[in-house]
């Protein structure tokens, strides 16, 4: 798996899929999820919610509406909207979302930070969780990972996490 830090908004990204931490209701309310609302159209929020409840730690797959990425994974990284996520959440997260990646075929993957809104899991441990999960996940799919760091800080964290692991195998 090839894994790149991309400063990047995650509605910009042509990829395979791109991956929304949300809630298990689907409601679109973290600046992310309002991010692929705006950019991909109402209807990848119809959709997801047609979806729920999706546990945390599952994962459900809608089109990617008007984005650039032909699909969208949601991931939900708690069950309710107002939530605050915890570390393990984030690893759940990541690693449904990988599954289903696999599961999908998806070749190209889109990653923003999970659990990172005020009063949740500070960047470091988020960015650690994460690493940890894509050096896991030892599938054929995804076979890109773009980490979604839409500022210099965020990219310097996913950066460091990423420098922390021996390899990606």
């Amino acid at each position: 798996m090839l894994v790149y830090v991309a400063k990047s908004a995650l509605a910009d990204l042509a990829v395979d899929a791109v991956v929304n931490p949300t809630n298990s209701l689907c409601v679109f309310s973290n600046q992310i999820g309002e991010s692929l609302r705006a950019a991909g159209g109402e209807e990848v929020e119809r959709e997801a919610q047609a979806l729920a409840p999706i546990a945390v730690g599952a994962a459900g797959v809608t089109t990617g509406g008007e984005l650039w990425a032909r699909h969208v994974i949601h991931v939900p990284t708690v069950e309710e909207p107002g939530m605050k996520a915890g570390v393990e959440n984030v690893r759940r997260a990541t690693r449904a979302a990988l599954i289903a990646a696999e599961r999908y075929h998806f070749s190209t993957l889109g990653l923003p930070p999970f659990g990172i809104e005020p009063g949740e899991v500070p960047l470091d441990e988020a960015a650690r969780a994460v690493a940890d999960e894509l050096k896991a996940h030892r599938q054929l799919f995804p076979q890109t990972v773009y980490l979604v760091a839409p500022t210099e800080e965020l990219a310097n964290v996913f950066i460091e996490a990423l420098r922390n692991l021996t390899s990606l195998g």
